[in-house]
């Protein structure tokens, strides 16, 4: 397999870990601080890939050169994690996940200033197509729903968060020094989680851990080891062998893995016209799927 088909199989498993953070996520997120909740994922899934990069690459030296750059990216990732769920305090659903489909566009734009990754018209045409798709999806194929979107704090809130996780995809290819992705992930993960701690210890220590429902321990487990721990290894695996604008393409498919997680929680499937959004999300990755020109010499991962 080559490695940027590998990068797409990476992201196709992020998508779909990912969207079971939204399903479980919203039955614990007005129970605990968002400050608190994500502080305590970011250091479980420090324990987790810790003992990952143990076993398998170890820890090198080397890794620590530099540690700012840890620093960029876990304050990156963990801004985007505390203000989706400040942001869903008032934002619905519909109007977040609207917001969400953004960050592949912003994250093609950040590709070019960092890296000056240039996406082609192929790859321009994809992107839009797999955002019609996710709106499609996202609105339940309702026009109506759609004229009535409105902008309110909430989603002014979450919109700055998907900025910084568009920032974070083009920037971890940036900053990374040829470290494997579980050892990198490893130090943006306790980087984040130190800021976290630091910036809101106050939530932290106002939080009754020893008595939250069984429930937000389950979800906390979850968005830690699946939502947080994998994603964050897949995402920087991704990275490192597609462009920015592609790994973000794979959030089109979110709304789309919500329905079938909704669906396996017990919820009533949506009606059939919504599918033809899911199928749009589909035709926009068949399309980034294509590689652009004829392959590299070289064995190093390279932008198409």
């Amino acid at each position: 397999m080559s490695p940027q088909a590998q990068g797409h199989l990476a992201m196709l498993v992020f998508s779909a870990l990912v969207a079971g953070s939204f399903s479980l996520g919203s039955l614990i997120a007005n129970q605990i601080a968002p400050e608190a909740i994500t502080a305590a994922r970011f250091l479980i899934a420090s324990v987790v890939i810790g003992v990952a990069a143990l076993l398998t690459t170890g820890l090198p030296r080397s890794a620590a050169q530099a540690p700012w750059r840890y620093l960029v990216l876990g304050g990156l990732f963990a801004s985007y994690f505390v203000l989706m769920f400040h942001g869903l305090k008032t934002a619905p659903p519909v109007s977040a996940a609207a917001v969400f489909t953004l960050t592949p566009v912003m994250s093609a734009v950040a590709g070019w200033v960092l890296l000056r990754q240039v996406s082609t018209p192929r790859m321009a045409f994809a992107l839009s197509v797999g955002a019609v798709g996710a709106l499609w999806v996202i609105f339940r194929a309702d026009w109506r729903a759609f004229m009535a979107f409105e902008i309110g704090g909430g989603e002014i809130i979450y919109f700055w968060g998907c900025l910084a996780h568009a920032i974070y995809t083009p920037m971890v290819r940036k900053l990374n020094r040829g470290e494997p992705a579980v050892v990198f992930t490893f130090g943006t993960l306790v980087a984040g989680c130190v800021l976290l701690t630091l910036y809101g210890w106050a939530e932290i220590r106002a939080t009754n851990w020893a008595n939250l429902p069984l429930i937000v321990w389950v979800g906390l487990l979850y968005v830690s080891i699946f939502a947080t721990a994998a994603s964050f290894v897949l995402v920087q695996f991704a990275t490192l062998r597609l462009p920015s604008a592609k790994v973000m393409a794979y959030t089109y498919l979110t709304p789309s893995w919500v329905i079938l997680w909704e669906v396996a929680l017990g919820q009533k499937p949506p009606g059939l016209l919504v599918f033809v959004g899911a199928i749009l999300t589909v035709v926009a990755l068949v399309l980034l799927l294509k590689v652009e020109g004829q392959p590299r010499a070289s064995s190093k991962p390279v932008p198409e």
